[in-house]
């Protein structure tokens, strides 16, 4: 039998598709075993690598899966390989949080981005975000709507619909525009492949035992069956959440009340707001309602909250990169295919923190440390400890 050579090696790597996901699975249900299953289909022998947020999420929730149990059920219902999305990109808006898992994903040489969208098509999204990068009238627009109080998503949309004719509002189309703009701004040899909702991101309907992750953090308050949502025991899924830190946070609001605005995405004059109605509320969602406005959205005042309640600065946000990919876990042919590309790669593969490496993983560090205080979990000694989760 002859003996395979480096070349044919590499050829097998470059001819097997290698499909990207960035995920949150807060928590993983029915629609993301949809996506998996989906690709599996298309691509029976890819490799699928997930790009994962870890303790807290874009719309600055905290996980209601701790980040090694997030991991052991992606991989055992069809990842292959799991890498974490650090803290400072997976609280950002949609531009950062997405430059950051994309880049990730292409230093691990994939050549298919999956996602999920409202929209059938993406053909509208890709022309938006062509115009977002290609034509200045666009930025112009943008920044008039911003000065009539509108926040910069609604804006962007106005601008939009100017140019184009058709909007794009919805969550998950929102990050596919950002997801386009970084592959086509930075030229990446990225395929795209779009799998359409079956439900509403923020909605309540059910089909084929397919809910919103949204509806099932409702349920799941409210100790409402989930069961027939989620492909695992609910048992392992945190019961609270963020409003319980609520305490921690008005506290430290109440410390810096002269020096909040170092914190990440606290823009100048709202820390008045904060300062002013923190002591007339006894919850996050009463102060978020108190301080909301048409420029400060839901989401974004949750993330700025976030950001004051885990010290995040912006002094920190300015000097972050991505100069390390942490492997949370992996099958065996996951095992297999990072063995092929590791040396391939221009910055180190690391399994467990190392002090002194990056101040992204010092965050990181600090981030699991407040996710431990929070909710119990005693994951930091396992950032230590831990090494990644083999899937059988």
């Amino acid at each position: 039998m002859q003996k395979s050579s480096k070349y044919d090696i590499i050829l097998s790597v470059i001819i097997m598709h290698v499909i990207g996901l960035i995920a949150e699975y807060n928590p993983f249900h029915n629609g993301h075993l949809y996506q998996i299953n989906e690709i599996r289909k298309k691509y029976p022998d890819s490799i699928i690598i997930g790009v994962i947020s870890s303790s807290f999420t874009q719309r600055g929730d905290i996980s209601i899966l701790n980040k090694w149990d997030k991991v052991k059920i992606a991989l055992d219902n069809g990842l292959d390989i799991a890498i974490e999305l650090p803290f400072v990109y997976s609280t950002q808006g949609a531009d950062i949080f997405a430059d950051g898992a994309i880049t990730i994903l292409e230093k691990l040489k994939i050549d298919t981005l999956v996602f999920g969208t409202e929209s059938e098509s993406i053909d509208k999204i890709k022309k938006s975000a062509e115009i977002q990068i290609n034509n200045d009238k666009y930025n112009h627009l943008v920044q008039k709507y911003l000065k009539t109080g509108l926040n910069y998503a609604t804006a962007l949309n106005k601008a939009l619909i100017d140019l184009t004719g058709h909007e794009i509002s919805t969550p998950n189309d929102l990050l596919a525009l950002s997801y386009i703009k970084k592959i086509i701004a930075d030229s990446l040899p990225i395929e795209l492949l779009n799998i359409q909702r079956k439900t509403s991101y923020h909605g309540e309907d059910i089909k084929d035992n397919v809910t919103s992750a949204s509806h099932i953090r409702k349920m799941l308050k409210k100790e409402e069956d989930i069961s027939p949502y989620i492909p695992y025991q609910s048992s392992i899924l945190l019961k609270t959440g963020i409003n319980n830190s609520f305490n921690y946070l008005k506290y430290k609001i109440l410390v810096e009340d002269k020096n909040l605005n170092k914190y990440q995405t606290v823009d100048e004059g709202i820390e008045n707001r904060l300062i002013k109605e923190i002591n007339t509320v006894s919850s996050y969602d009463e102060l978020i309602t108190k301080i909301k406005t048409k420029r400060y959205t839901y989401n974004k005042i949750s993330r700025m909250l976030l950001h004051i309640l885990t010290n995040f600065t912006k002094e920190e946000a300015s000097l972050i990169s991505i100069d390390y990919i942490r492997l949370l876990g992996f099958n065996s042919k996951g095992r297999d295919y990072i063995s092929k590309i590791k040396k391939e790669i221009d910055i180190p593969i690391i399994t467990n923190y190392q002090k002194n490496l990056s101040l992204t993983l010092d965050i990181e560090l600090r981030i699991s440390k407040i996710y431990s205080l929070l909710t119990g979990y005693n994951i930091t000694r396992r950032e230590y400890q831990k090494k990644p989760i083999i899937k059988k």
